[in-house]
């Protein structure tokens, strides 16, 4: 497994197990066959409603709890000082965990943006208890990142975003890195709106004798974004995982750049 630094020296798997819109009764065998494939971080979050479920199938996996990478959020309906706290120890407990490799922001709150900067000054009262090894955000734009640059004691580690060839994220991602931030790209493979069909794609995968999804996603990792994609199906989430015995050219790369057509498949 590959894994990226953040700016704390913390290393992260660019290759995680998304949890998102798991049902909670499939919990147990998702995660194991994720577990079984050689996945070891996993993206979770409170709103997704499974943080119980994910806690107890980590719990009976066999596996050491310093060897997993384990993200959660903050809602937004828990942003503020004392609700985050408040909110970070009830995903503690879901999860049955004793901390967490890596605590993000949501969203930045659209309506008050002085809630999420609070927001923020609880992760960093987290992180300076040792209670998260990282923090960071998700969906924030530059001109957010700057707002929390101006008053942060801690700068995010991660911004967490929508990426996929239809929207590569080049500007936002490029700023993401002249500020040690790491990229996470969510939808990676774009939820297969036409992306997995998409000639470019589908050439460049015939080439490797590869499928379109793997090349998706070892273009994210190729590009310098950390992913991780979800499936219910155990062929796909195994066939997700074998992405590093090969890499794409740079040629490649730049054509599957081109695809950017900065299609949001999610709320912006």
């Amino acid at each position: 497994m590959q894994t990226a630094q953040l700016s704390n020296g913390v290393t992260i798997p660019v290759l995680g197990f998304g949890t998102y819109q798991i049902d909670n009764q499939d919990v147990p065998e998702s995660l194991q066959t994720a577990l079984d494939a050689g996945y070891r971080h996993f993206d979770c979050a409170h709103i997704y409603g499974n943080e119980a479920e994910v806690g107890a199938a980590l719990k009976k996996a066999d596996v050491d709890r310093k060897d997993l990478f384990i993200t959660s959020k903050v809602w937004n309906a828990d942003q503020g000082y004392d609700k985050t706290l408040a909110a970070f120890d009830q995903t503690l407990k879901d999860l049955q965990l004793d901390y967490l490799d890596l605590y993000l922001i949501h969203w930045p709150n659209e309506k008050d943006f002085d809630l999420t900067l609070e927001t923020w000054h609880a992760l960093e009262t987290l992180y300076d208890q040792k209670k998260v090894r990282a923090i960071g955000v998700s969906n924030f734009s530059k001109d957010q990142l700057q707002q929390l640059f101006d008053v942060a004691k801690v700068k995010p580690m991660v911004n967490q975003i929508e990426r996929h060839p239809y929207k590569v994220q080049a500007d936002l991602g490029q700023f993401d890195q002249d500020n040690d931030i790491v990229n996470e790209g969510y939808s990676p493979i774009g939820h297969g709106h036409m992306i997995l069909e998409d000639e470019t794609i589908t050439k460049i995968a015939k080439a490797h004798e590869k499928t379109p999804a793997q090349v998706v996603l070892r273009w994210q990792v190729d590009t310098g974004f950390v992913v991780f994609p979800k499936s219910s199906k155990a062929a796909r989430v195994r066939e997700n995982f074998d992405i590093f015995d090969f890499e794409l050219t740079a040629d490649e790369i730049k054509a599957i750049n081109a695809l950017d057509q900065d299609k949001h498949l999610n709320y912006d």
